[in-house]
């Protein structure tokens, strides 16, 4: 099988293309990505060297490179969006662009090239805020950010192709993933990479909004086995998550307790706006018709995350120094130094 990886050198892409190509000898992938801020190379020089895998440079919404990227692939998995939230608030444009549009324009490559399978990879967002009971795949969708709002866009498209032409779509979502390569925006990489230094850690609020965690490792299996599935799972949705719910605190004094920090770092900062309290998903659903398991618990991924910023700090110090550190002084002028 040969497949197409977009947003393949960013962090989910990137830990997905690295597992699929150890679990499968005889997979090719072509990995296309526009190598915005969060797309690195770096991120696939494990298999970078592998004949099975290639590397195009380019936009989802530049049909003609789609299409020449998606030529002779059995399957495409789009993992290429703008991701975060905080960005989406201040510039929600480009995500309009992008995770909609952009999905508009493989969806068409993949109809007339023919895919076998089409994963969009969308996220627990898109339900929005639940307090009261976790979201089935049969919940509203409800987002609250520009964010969520895009991502919905070009979650419901993707099914459209599905309902209208008979593209073979599926479409997951996921909760909040951490482990290697994550971006240092994102909380877990960057309270981690803070604390190394003896930075502030910038808690938003009380800090008492709840995710579900879930390492990418079990993110990426779970991919794999909708990507090898039979047709069963074409048209059908597909919530992906440890549940597994901690708040930020939490989360904030597992990293400096990994890391033998004190709490004296955390830095209450002033909330965002429209701040959603809690994700909440069941993947019952997963684990029935796929069989799909759990294989990390938070706590052994955790110190394994921390472990490994901990020792790469080559790999995320030019991250922390380049556009980074521009995009953090706007984002937290409170403490920013």
């Amino acid at each position: 099988m040969r497949i197409l990886v977009t947003g393949g050198a960013g962090f989910i892409g990137s830990n997905f293309v690295r597992h699929a190509m150890g679990k499968h000898p005889d997979l090719e992938v072509v990995v296309f990505d526009k190598l915005t801020y969060a797309g690195n190379l770096e991120n696939l020089t494990s298999v970078s060297r592998d004949p099975r895998y290639s590397f195009v440079k380019g936009d989802i919404c530049d049909d003609a490179a789609v299409r020449a990227a998606m030529k002779g692939c059995d399957a495409a998995l789009n993992f290429a969006a703008e991701t975060h939230v905080d960005r989406s608030i201040g510039d929600p444009g480009h995500f309009v662009l992008t995770d909609v549009y952009g999905v508009y324009v493989l969806l068409e490559a993949a109809k007339d090239l023919g895919l076998t399978r089409f994963i969009q990879i969308s996220t627990d967002e898109v339900y929005g805020e639940r307090l009261e009971s976790p979201a089935t795949e049969e919940s509203p969708l409800m987002p609250r950010n520009p964010y969520a709002a895009s991502k919905a866009g070009g979650d419901r498209l993707a099914y459209s192709y599905w309902a209208t032409y008979e593209i073979p779509v599926v479409v997951t979502r996921c909760s909040n993933n951490y482990g290697p390569y994550q971006y240092p925006e994102k909380l877990i990489p960057l309270f981690a990479t803070n604390a190394i230094d003896d930075e502030p850690l910038p808690v938003y609020g009380t800090g008492r909004n709840i995710r579900d965690w879930i390492h990418v490792r079990d993110h990426a299996e779970a991919l794999d086995l909708i990507l090898f599935a039979d047709g069963r799972v074409n048209g059908e949705v597909y919530n992906i998550a440890a549940e597994n719910a901690l708040d930020v605190l939490t989360i904030t004094e597992k990293i400096l307790r990994a890391l033998e920090k004190p709490d004296s770092l955390i830095r209450h900062v002033a909330d965002r706006p429209g701040h959603d309290q809690r994700y909440w998903l069941s993947s019952a659903k997963l684990r029935e018709h796929l069989g799909w398991e759990l294989r990390d618990t938070f706590e052994s991924g955790i110190e394994e995350t921390v472990r490994w910023y901990r020792e790469n700090e080559d790999w995320w110090r030019k991250i922390k120094s380049g556009e980074f550190r521009e995009y953090y002084r706007k984002q937290y002028a409170e403490i920013a130094r």
